[in-house]
């Protein structure tokens, strides 16, 4: 690998040393070669025009006297001009009075046979000239006269020479390039050996040996820094990694820990789980046995004291007669107490049935039903707008029936009673809320409100068991809500249930 590396680098810094000379000497070659390819042609141009103006002066004269024998005297020494090809002398008539070509000319240059106006014209790779004879200011003749234009041959020239000196300076250029890359490859070729070994060994305590100042001796210092800062942080990894090692195996112990706890617990909890169940049905047997057991003497106790009251009211006195009806009405509000409390305990056995309910709905069928057992025309109830929630439809219908009935009872007292039922959202919850004008409560007692058979008045002022806003909390409780109340004695009370707008199903 790492002669594969010094190949290439030696390959591309010989490659760029070698294009940037080649490049150099096109540009300036070709800037020569523009530059002596237009001076050649403005000097073949001017020496052409100064030869035609020589041979017009000479032969003016000889021509003035129609002395066509020294004009082609005059022709006769362009043979000493071996580029000229061919020249010609025409008197004023435009006749051609003398014609020359040059020696050696295969096939022979064509000579016009009239002259043409005065000026230089490239044809056929030579130059031509037509230049009119003057004598004392008048024309007296033309001449006419075509030099080889040898751009084709300079050309060649020029390439043959700049090839020898791109050839030669190539030479030199690659020799440079031998002499630059043992000074800047070796240091970047002692990098590339180091860097390979920490690869291949993992040592990172390898060092490159600093032999220039410059900024290779820089990148040096900067790859021995580096190999510092990757040692140190290779050690601390490794620290870091056995540490981690030991606390997986903490934590795979703990784990395992957990996973025998976890069997206990599900252990335990399936023992609770019969235990509890076996409770239940002893719950269960036990509210039948209420429900049976204490329900018949209640009834004998009812009966016999109603029949004693039919068969011998008359021979009873008026304090007998009243001990007598109190024996009634108690056995009675014992049997309402007796189904209250079998309705408590059975409500936490019920499964939920769930699902839309309207409650502007629900309360005023509720109402409707309190309305068919007694007369509440002097109530003044005012029903506000109320959201669609989802729950047990029968088991709100008795939160409902419970608050009103508690409205109703400690309202009723009052020369206008008034009831106000209403509810508000916020972000997580309905909140409803049934306010009355009736008797109110001591706030420092409320916290015994919702308690089962926790009264804060006198049952022979308002009758009831102290079951019914025990049965509303847990009903609440059951749909993921919670309840409270506000009041003050002789002011009336509000009581509020809350329930989430996403109540889960099974859940509530």
């Amino acid at each position: 690998m790492l002669k594969t590396v010094a190949r290439s680098l030696r390959y591309k810094f010989a490659l760029a040393v070698l294009a940037a000379t080649f490049v150099s000497l096109a540009v300036a070659g070709m800037g020569l070669a523009f530059y002596e390819l237009q001076s050649y042609k403005q000097n073949v141009v001017s020496d052409l025009l100064t030869q035609a103006e020589i041979l017009g002066r000479a032969t003016g004269p000889a021509l003035a006297f129609d002395d066509h024998k020294s004009a082609k005297e005059n022709l006769s020494l362009l043979e000493s001009r071996p580029q000229i090809r061919a020249a010609a002398i025409y008197n004023a008539r435009g006749n051609l009075v003398a014609q020359y070509s040059g020696n050696g000319m295969t096939p022979e240059p064509e000579i016009p046979k009239l002259p043409e106006v005065d000026g230089v014209l490239l044809r056929d790779d030579a130059f031509t000239v037509f230049k009119r004879i003057l004598e004392n200011n008048e024309i007296v003749g033309t001449v006419y006269m075509s030099v080889d234009y040898e751009l084709t041959k300079r050309l060649k020239s020029y390439a043959g020479i700049l090839a020898s000196v791109f050839g030669l300076s190539l030479l030199v250029a690659a020799g440079m390039s031998a002499w630059l890359q043992a000074a800047l490859t070796k240091p970047i070729l002692a990098v590339t050996n180091v860097a390979r070994q920490v690869m291949e060994e993992k040592n990172f305590s390898l060092r490159v040996q600093k032999t220039t100042q410059d900024e290779v001796g820089y990148l040096v210092d900067a790859f021995n820094d580096m190999l510092s800062e990757v040692g140190r942080r290779a050690e601390a990894l490794e620290a870091v990694n056995q540490a981690l090692e030991q606390e997986a195996q903490e934590r795979q112990r703990a784990d395992q820990d957990v996973r025998l706890l976890n069997a206990e617990l599900e252990h335990r909890v399936s023992q609770r789980t019969v235990q509890l169940e076996t409770a239940n049905q002893e719950l269960e047997s036990f509210s039948y046995s209420v429900s049976h057991d204490l329900r018949a003497p209640l009834r004998w106790i009812v009966g016999f004291s109603e029949a004693l009251i039919e068969d011998h009211g008359a021979s009873l006195d008026e304090e007998a007669r009243r001990k007598i009806q109190i024996i009634q009405n108690e056995g009675r509000r014992m049997g309402v107490l007796i189904d209250d409390l079998l309705a408590f305990s059975r409500l936490g056995r019920k499964a939920l049935t769930v699902a839309q309910v309207e409650m502007n709905a629900l309360v005023g069928a509720t109402w409707s039903g309190l309305k068919e057992r007694e007369d509440f025309s002097k109530v003044q109830l005012h029903i506000g707008a109320m959201p669609i929630i989802r729950g047990d439809r029968v088991l709100l219908g008795q939160v409902w029936t419970n608050l009103l009935s508690n409205a109703l009872k400690f309202s009723a007292q009052r020369d206008d009673p008034r009831i106000e039922i209403g509810a508000v959202s916020d972000e997580q919850d309905h909140i409803f809320f049934v306010r009355d004008n009736g008797a109110g409560f001591n706030p420092k007692y409320k916290a015994k409100l919702f308690g089962v058979f926790q009264r804060l008045h006198d049952a022979t002022e308002f009758p009831g068991t102290g079951v019914g806003l025990a049965l509303v909390q847990r009903i609440v409780s059951r749909h993921g809500g919670r309840v409270w109340a506000d009041g003050s004695v002789g002011e009336g009370a509000t009581f509020y249930f809350a329930l989430p707008k996403e109540a889960p199903d099974g859940a509530v």
